[in-house]
């Protein structure tokens, strides 16, 4: 998936804010396309989302955009990204793929997407943080609390 490398977000960008809204609003598109069943059929869109998920402030928007009652649609996405994410471009999808199994109860599958992160990325910092939180077996709910109180914060930050 080559198209990826277009959509990548350097953090010197001069146009930084209106790329990590690009990348937000994209989530949200991609995500919508697989709430009506439509999956990743659009190979930009999730080429956006994938690229675009460079950008921290972009994966944390991601990782706090499901509810849920899209919990399901946002699992189908992410599983799915995760297979045609290419090298270099894993670690943040595993991530935010490894919280969601993990708020879904499913800790053994959330250390595999952890394990699929590290390998792309050995430092990749919320893979790090994420496998800490997990091995302590800090509570799902918790979490849960946790990603839905900085959302709105991230929120700001991209949209203001």
């Amino acid at each position: 998936m080559s198209e990826v490398n277009q959509f990548i977000i350097a953090s010197d960008a001069k146009e930084l804010n209106h790329l990590q809204r690009d990348g937000a609003t994209a989530v949200i598109d991609l995500a919508g396309e697989y709430h009506v069943g439509r999956g990743a059929e659009d190979r930009e869109l999730a080429a956006r989302v994938i690229g675009r998920m460079s950008d921290i402030q972009v994966r944390d928007f991601a990782l706090g955009s499901h509810s849920l009652e899209s919990a399901d649609s946002y699992w189908r996405m992410w599983r799915d990204l995760l297979v045609i994410a290419p090298s270099g471009f894993v670690a943040p999808i595993a991530s935010v793929f490894a919280a969601l199994a993990y708020e879904r109860g499913e800790g053994a599958l959330a250390q595999k997407a952890l394990d699929r992160a590290l390998a792309d990325n050995p430092s990749y910092s919320l893979a790090v943080l994420l496998r800490r939180v997990f091995t302590v077996g800090w509570p799902a709910k918790s979490f849960t609390k946790m990603r839905a109180e900085l959302h709105p914060k991230v929120v700001a930050t991209i949209f203001g």
